[in-house]
């Protein structure tokens, strides 16, 4: 075996045992012992745990980001999310152990940082996109930054969740991940799906017979979400309206049973009064009849 193909074995061992254990629980002597080698064929190589480490990280970090950065590279913004979303999970699909090393927290010897910095890098590709799309529309700018990191850390959770569940399937997840990013909660399409050009993007299990979407299509499917969030906002603001009335109605009703208690209260004080003034009465009558 020559040198670089014990490397490459050496890195696919350490990336499988640090996937399974982590850094910590993983050491120079497992790793030797599985390659069928002595320690200081690893020492030779990357220097130690440390080196050899790093090189994993690096890897997988360097294979993610390239698959996001290529789905954020498409023209239509509603295709940008879907892609990127898509890219996440075909690497948790393709490449479990490498995403189970990345979501663990670095360790410091990675020397190439951690999933949060590699989040922290793939959301200021998606500032730059929401910057764009918030200017055109008539938003302030300055709120992508905090927009993209809302957005990247939604996917990267879904991704860390449906790394272990693995349902529903990858387009299934994609297409809700970009429907509650797209339309938000009041919009929330029942039965969303990926669009036909972001499904040919990433060679599927059956590809798809369509052709893909042209701009026009696209544009036109964007009004069409439009259209349904205008409409589930005007449900919302009846359904708002009608709880608004039911309200009001409730508290007319409780001030008409307050002032019949208080009418009836006054009804009972008078009575009493009629009463005590009553005894009064007979008790000066009774004196009058049986002086002392």
């Amino acid at each position: 075996m020559s040198g670089s193909e014990r490397r490459e074995q050496l890195i696919h061992i350490s990336r499988t045992l640090f996937a399974e254990k982590g850094f910590d629980g993983t050491s120079i002597e497992e790793i030797a012992a599985t390659a069928q080698v002595s320690k200081p064929v690893v020492y030779e190589h990357f220097g130690g745990k440390e080196g050899v480490y790093a090189v994993v990280v690096d890897r997988e970090m360097q294979k993610l980001l390239g698959m996001i950065t290529e789905g954020l590279s498409a023209s239509h913004s509603l295709v940008k999310l879907e892609r990127a979303a898509l890219a996440l999970l075909r690497y948790i699909e393709e490449s479990s152990e490498g995403f189970r090393i990345l979501v663990r927290d670095s360790h410091a010897a990675s020397g190439t940082g951690s999933f949060a910095s590699l989040i922290s890098e793939i959301a200021s590709q998606v500032e730059d996109v929401l910057a764009d799309e918030f200017a055109g529309r008539g938003y302030d700018p300055k709120l992508a930054p905090m927009y993209a990191q809302m957005l990247v850390g939604m996917v990267a959770l879904t991704g860390q969740w449906w790394l272990d569940v693995r349902k529903p399937g990858r387009e299934e997840v994609a297409a809700h991940l970009v429907n509650l990013a797209w339309n938000g909660l009041t919009g929330l399409n029942p039965n969303p799906a990926i669009t036909v050009t972001s499904r040919g993007h990433a060679p599927p299990v059956k590809p798809p017979q369509q052709r893909p979407a042209s701009e026009k299509e696209l544009r036109e499917l964007e009004k069409a979400r439009e259209k349904e969030i205008k409409e589930a906002e005007k449900v919302r603001q009846r359904e708002l309206k009608e709880a608004e009335k039911a309200r009001v109605r409730e508290l007319k009703e409780r001030e008409r049973l307050l002032k019949e208690a208080e009418k009836a209260r006054e009804r009972e004080e008078k009575i009493r009064q009629r009463e005590v003034r009553l005894a009064e009465r007979t008790a000066r009558l009774e004196q009058v009849d049986h002086p002392d």
